[in-house]
């Protein structure tokens, strides 16, 4: 039934939410891909309510941390409308529609997304409760690993399920942590002017953070070593050129890359 009713508004709905991924995801074959599609919706649906403006961190934590306990047993749906209840009104689409994504889910590989949204829930609600309030690089680590990391891992075991791909956990997590640095980087100004949130360690400069952004991208690198099928080649190429591109544009004082720079970038992954 997943297969039949993988819905094309699913594919719709992630264009709109993750330019970032969606070309990538394109790139994966049929079960693989609809399984990233149904996990990265999923993630978006918990992300858009963190990351919502007219929320209190109060109410964030404890809704985060109910969406996290339904992950742990079978999905309700009218658990999680009651959940959602206060806020229904003022969530996205992607966020009300959480169950459409999860059904769209392969069953065999199911528990595995759900096990990661529920660790994603948790993590963001511990990090809402805080205000973000990031410290040491041992809080930048933890909150980097809850929203990007362990993503990095849950591929890497969808990849070890479909395609019988061995890959390392730590690798996988410098992955995630990578691509989440370099959103850092790109929106410091944005975070702390509209969320008056910083998610730069105290005493850091911008040099500290871009470091950070180095080391763990260099762990994706090593990454993509142990990756041999093209599909998912593809599928990891294209986010990470994108960020070591978007990390050097940020170098040389530009704010991000050029539209026709990520069509450049998008043609030549492609044609690898």
């Amino acid at each position: 039934m997943a297969e039949i009713a993988f819905p094309k508004d699913a594919m719709r709905v992630l264009k709109e939410t993750s330019r970032t991924f969606y070309i990538p995801i394109t790139f994966l074959q049929k079960e693989l891909k609809y399984s990233v599609a149904s996990a990265y919706l999923i993630f978006r649906a918990i992300d858009e309510i963190e990351d919502h403006a007219d929320l209190d961190n109060v109410v964030k934590y404890e809704i985060l941390q109910q969406v996290s306990e339904l992950f742990e047993r079978p999905f309700n749906n009218e658990e999680y409308f009651r959940i959602l209840e206060p806020v229904k009104s003022i969530m996205p689409d992607v966020t009300i529609r959480l169950e459409e994504w999860l059904q769209a889910c392969p069953m065999d590989v199911r528990p595995i997304v759900a096990d990661a949204a529920r660790e994603m829930a948790w993590g963001m609600a511990k990090w809402s409760k805080a205000n973000w309030n990031i410290r040491t690089r041992e809080d930048l680590d933890d909150y980097t690993y809850y929203v990007a990391g362990l993503v990095g891992v849950m591929l890497s075991d969808l990849w070890a399920h479909y395609a019988d791909e061995k890959t390392d956990r730590d690798l996988a997590i410098g992955y995630g942590r990578g691509l989440q640095a370099v959103n850092i980087l790109r929106n410091e100004e944005e975070d702390l002017g509209e969320r008056g949130v910083s998610f730069v360690p105290d005493g850091w400069t911008r040099a500290e953070l871009f470091e950070y952004a180095e080391e763990n991208l260099a762990k994706a690198d090593e990454y993509m070593k142990s990756l041999h099928k093209k599909s998912i080649l593809l599928f990891c190429r294209l986010p990470l050129a994108l960020a070591h591109k978007t990390l050097n544009a940020m170098k040389e004082g530009r704010e991000k890359m050029t539209r026709a720079e990520v069509e450049q970038t998008v043609e030549e992954i492609q044609s690898e």
